[in-house]
């Protein structure tokens, strides 16, 4: 019954921070919120936090292109607003922060996610194989199986250095939040990638945008917290768009080196570095050494 009152408290004051129109309820209600649901950049002020390249990311290139880019404009304080900068929140924390602990976003006894339908799995495993991997299936472009956490966001991020998100329409308020959403950005630099069968994918950048969308039933906790993440979404779109007619380069297997060397190989040509330079760059940022991040590994959602 305390359960049910704190969550029935909970969504009534969500219901009047959206409704009501006063700035004194507003302001009211907002206070009582957790700050990740206020913000969008709310857990890059945490401190005491291990920060997979030593420090906070910066988000600053992809929030301008959200704001220039964006098709809907969430009234301030709105249900949309609040769902828009918990995910964003969320996805900071499980690209840059490397202990499920640090993790403000979720209820760590209870946080699951799954894709399509696909079994659940823990936030530990989406820190082991990368957000990328943990939702994007094997493919004719891209597979899991030969990327690692590294090189899959090495992959996405070099080819397009902002991936934009939004909240489209939100069709149900906590505890089960379901919501329609949007992630949009630049094919600025050529794809490269493995697919399922191993082989090296290239496809060259054509400047225009890549733009996905999908649906999302999220089930929070009486603070907003994250426990199970349903995502449902083509990612055969997102291929789709990046080589529009099809035409791919693809080169067979030829050894069994790990899938960050493999990359590092496959893009040296192309940023002027050999694949040992880049190896130490990565090395380098992880380690605290080098400051302003990395020239492939590029900060942003």
């Amino acid at each position: 019954l305390e359960l049910l009152r704190r969550r029935f408290s909970f969504i009534t004051m969500v219901l009047v921070n959206t409704q009501d129109p006063t700035l004194e309820a507003a302001a009211s209600a907002r206070t009582t919120l957790p700050d990740y649901v206020t913000t969008p950049n709310a857990v890059f002020g945490d401190e005491g936090v291990q920060w997979r390249y030593g420090r906070a990311p910066d988000y600053t290139k992809t929030r301008k292109v959200w704001r220039e880019g964006k098709k809907m404009s969430h009234k301030a304080g709105s249900l949309e607003e609040i769902v828009e900068n918990l995910v964003k929140n969320w996805e900071v924390e499980a690209s840059f922060k490397t202990k499920l602990d640090d993790w403000r976003t979720v209820d760590h006894a209870k946080y699951t996610f799954s894709v399509n339908g696909g079994p659940p799995q823990t936030g530990e495993h989406m820190l082991k194989v990368g957000t990328y991997n943990a939702v994007i299936t094997p493919n004719e472009y891209y597979s899991p199986d030969y990327s690692d956490f590294a090189s899959s966001h090495k992959t996405f991020k070099r080819m397009m250095p902002t991936f934009a998100w939004e909240v489209l329409e939100v069709y149900s308020g906590p505890p089960c939040v379901a919501f329609r959403w949007r992630h949009w950005g630049v094919m600025k630099n050529d794809y490269v990638g493995f697919n399922d069968k191993g082989d090296k994918v290239t496809a060259k950048a054509h400047g225009g945008p890549i733009d996905i969308e999908g649906v999302t039933i999220a089930r929070v906790d009486d603070q907003l917290r994250l426990q199970a993440v349903d995502t449902w979404f083509d990612s055969l779109q997102m291929f789709r768009q990046i080589a529009p007619d099809g035409v791919v380069k693809k080169e067979a297997k030829t050894d069994n080196r790990g899938p960050e060397a493999r990359f590092d190989e496959a893009v040296a040509h192309d940023v002027k570095l050999s694949p040992e330079a880049i190896s130490k760059l990565h090395s380098e940022v992880a380690n605290g050494k080098r400051a302003g991040g990395c020239p492939v590994m590029m900060n942003r959602e």
